[in-house]
């Protein structure tokens, strides 16, 4: 808690609990920020962020006079970063912070390296915020700043001395972490993603770039050095740069991987020195996403043998090529997996292994770029042997005409579409036979479904669990 006189140039010693940008979540004693959302202007809702308890309104427009102390600022959106860090005490300087961003592999890496790192380790992104043995659910992949700068607090009042979080591009579009400095910042890849929000892929690389442009000056900038964009991001990167791949100049080398059904085999070169890695995560990509992980933690000041001791106890990832435990007689995966390339390496890795038939379920969200629904289809349907398309977010679109889209460059008729997810959910596990793999892609363990303006209670883990208790 602070005096408000100790957050403005104010004379005022109101104290301040806490900082708030949703007018419905504002509690006594709460400081409230008008930014400007996507649709909102929350200069719209000052009433009744009175009416519930605000001491204190932040604003940049003329809004009248109110029964609480104004503080008037050019832009709201910038002032909310920094009026948070001063709340908090700046809570990023006391902690290791690591970054990851890219398109695919965010999640599995900020994972891997948060198991690593064990309980001094708090992770944030799309599988939520862990920390101790704390877990719960949030909304976005990087949180608004108002929430995201109270869980570092409750990361540091836990003792955890690091955090790993996922920095997703839009994050960085809407200025959410401006003010932070990273330790450690990883790069999984770049394919097209989000063009809704960036207009262009310039636009995109260039918010992914900009993790590495705020990495400290003695920090670490770990680049996978094959990716497409490779060069234009090592241009942007600050700190000491590093990478990992297929290359033998890497800083870590993959010099040969063995992909098994429940296994991945991998010999890596780290300072001129060869090792095996057993990794129970499969899949290729995973060989990448799992050697980010080890360079990074390698920087960290982990040893190269304390890594390899702890890689076979890493568990399952939620929601990313996790196999779910609920009937032997076939094999159910639940995959993120929302993009042309994502879809691709994970269909890939099935055929590899399939013993009987791939039987998949997916869709496309809705107000999102459509230009990449031809290719979501067509890789689906040539890589799978049945497919259910159905909803995936639809929003303000008809889902009936995404899938229009999904199948407007296929021949193939080994499909159909059933609307509701949990009925096509439903009408895959109804289909598989002893053998088959029934991969639901899309969601992962997000837990709602987004149509129209609200965001609906649903998760795909849920709906496959009651399937087989009901």
């Amino acid at each position: 808690m602070k005096k408000l006189s100790e957050l403005y140039e104010i004379n005022s010693d109101i104290p301040i609990k806490g900082i708030k940008i949703n007018s419905k979540e504002v509690q006594p004693g709460d400081l409230f920020v008008c930014t400007m959302g996507v649709s909102a202007d929350r200069h719209d809702f000052i009433d009744e962020a009175i009416k519930n308890g605000a001491s204190a309104v932040v604003v940049s427009k003329e809004v009248g006079k109110k029964s609480v102390p104004l503080i008037r600022v050019k832009n709201t959106n910038q002032e909310l970063q920094k009026v948070c860090a001063k709340f908090y005490d700046y809570p990023y300087e006391k902690v290791k912070m690591i970054g990851v961003t890219g398109t695919n592999g965010k999640t599995t890496v900020a994972e891997i390296i948060h198991q690593l790192l064990g309980d001094t380790c708090a992770y944030i992104g799309t599988n939520g915020k862990k920390y101790k043995d704390k877990q719960e659910s949030i909304r976005n992949t990087t949180p608004d700043v108002d929430r995201l700068y109270k869980y570092f607090q409750e990361f540091i009042e836990a003792g955890c001395k690091t955090i790993c979080m996922e920095a997703s591009s839009e994050a960085f579009y809407r200025h959410r972490l401006d003010q932070i400095k990273y330790d450690i910042a990883i790069l999984t890849n770049i394919t097209q993603d989000h063009l809704n929000i960036h207009k262009t892929l310039e636009n995109y690389i260039d918010c992914k770039c900009q993790l590495f442009r705020q990495v400290k000056a003695d920090g670490y900038s770990v680049l996978n050095s094959g990716d497409t964009y490779y060069s234009l991001v090592r241009e942007n990167a600050q700190g000491n740069i590093v990478t990992y791949g297929f290359k033998p100049n890497d800083d870590l080398y993959i010099k040969d991987y063995q992909e098994e059904a429940n296994r991945t085999v991998i010999h890596v070169v780290y300072q001129q020195q060869t090792y095996e890695i057993v990794s129970p995560l499969v899949g290729s990509f995973n060989v990448l996403n799992l050697t980010a992980a080890i360079l990074a933690c390698l920087k960290y000041g982990l040893s190269m043998e304390r890594i390899l001791e702890n890689i076979p106890n890493l568990c399952q990832i939620e929601g990313r090529m996790e196999v779910l435990p609920f009937t032997t007689d076939y094999t159910i995966l639940l995959d993120y997996a929302h993009t042309p390339d994502a879809l691709n390496n994970v269909l890939t890795f099935l055929n590899k292994v399939k013993q009987h038939r791939i039987i998949t379920v997916t869709g496309s969200a809705g107000g999102r770029e459509q230009d990449k629904r031809p290719a979501m289809g067509k890789i689906v349907l040539e890589k799978s042997d049945y497919v259910i398309f159905t909803m995936d977010d639809p929003r303000e679109e008809d889902v009936n005409q995404i899938i229009d889209d999904l199948t407007s460059d296929c021949t193939s008729k080994n499909y159909e579409r059933i609307i509701d997810r949990k009925e096509a959910i439903y009408r895959a596990l109804g289909l598989a036979k002893k053998d088959d793999i029934v991969l639901i892609a899309g969601k992962g363990r997000d837990n709602y479904m987004a149509i129209g303006k609200e965001y609906l209670p649903y998760c795909d883990y849920d709906v496959i669990k009651d399937y087989f208790l009901n």
